[in-house]
């Protein structure tokens, strides 16, 4: 019997060195961890390898090389129960069309041990969501909450989601954020939340992953991205080197530039009369790497 860790301070997920490889796209090796008590964002566009990452760490896809544990367990070899303690929201529904709102969760429900129907039923209230109407009659923002109530419904410990907020208006995508504020309370969960909506995490998460082209470029604290990090802008003649060697992602225009800076501090020391430092919105620190390597 595979036991495993249940320590606050663990890392909830430890990824290492993994690898998967398609015709014409390389993801990996990437490395990083989720700890619980967080979200972590996952950001990164189109293509970048989001979805693959997480569905490799789910074990829908064959991983080539790498490891992968979650709750301190291969995911793999302790699969069955590692899924049991993890919430998963596609970004699609995979769900039964036909059947009901209520027939759903009666057939969902007994494959989790912790599964609450008076929980599930808490969820489909405060989302609206009639109990006797069938899937396919369900827009797919209401099939992303029917989605959303069965994943918090057996209690995860684990909440992996894939573009949640996709088809949800503003005032259900605020009721998303603030559940999931509510669930990160016990700080024994961790939440993996990947979206292009970048504002959400702007609002919720505590780390963030951005990964483009197969790589992660980018893996820290959302508060550090804050502290350390500043839209730069001016006119072209304060453009100088030692300014420009500080910046990512240059923009010039006939009105001036703009770019990113990792290090506010040091271009704050070069005491450049007419420049301007502003705090950068996730969306934008996220554009202006893409800038950067085209």
């Amino acid at each position: 019997m595979t036991t495993s860790i249940n320590v606050a301070d663990e890392d909830i997920v430890a990824v290492t060195d993994l690898e998967k490889k398609f015709q014409g796209f390389t993801l990996g090796p990437l490395n990083f961890s989720l700890r619980r008590g967080y979200i972590t964002g996952f950001i990164g566009p189109n293509g970048a390898g989001k979805t693959t990452t997480i569905k490799l760490l789910m074990n829908l896809l064959h991983r080539e090389g790498g490891a992968i544990r979650i709750f301190g367990q291969d995911n793999i070899e302790s699969e069955l129960d590692v899924k049991r303690r993890i919430g998963f929201v596609y970004d699609e529904s995979f769900l039964y069309e036909d059947l009901t709102v209520s027939r759903t969760a009666r057939i969902f429900g007994p494959h989790y041990p912790k599964w609450n129907q008076t929980a599930f039923e808490s969820y489909a209230k405060r989302f609206d969501l009639s109990l006797n109407k069938r899937v396919k009659e369900l827009s797919r923002g209401m099939k992303m909450k029917l989605n959303l109530s069965l994943a918090l419904a057996h209690d995860p410990e684990l909440l992996i989601m894939d573009e949640p907020t996709s088809g949800l208006d503003v005032v259900s995508r605020q009721e998303l954020l603030d559940i999931l504020s509510d669930f990160i309370q016990d700080e024994n969960r961790a939440v993996l939340f990947s979206t292009h909506i970048t504002s959400d995490l702007d609002k919720v998460a505590d780390y963030v992953l951005f990964i483009r082209d197969g790589q992660i470029l980018l893996n820290t604290s959302k508060d550090e991205i804050f502290e350390n990090y500043a839209l730069v802008k001016g006119p072209i003649d304060e453009l100088v080197s030692d300014l420009n060697s500080q910046l990512i992602g240059v923009r010039k225009s006939a009105y001036g530039f703009d770019g990113l800076t990792k290090n506010r501090t040091k271009v704050a020391r070069l005491n450049l009369p007419r420049i301007v430092l502003e705090r950068p919105t996730l969306e934008q620190v996220m554009l202006y790497f893409e800038e950067e390597l085209k």
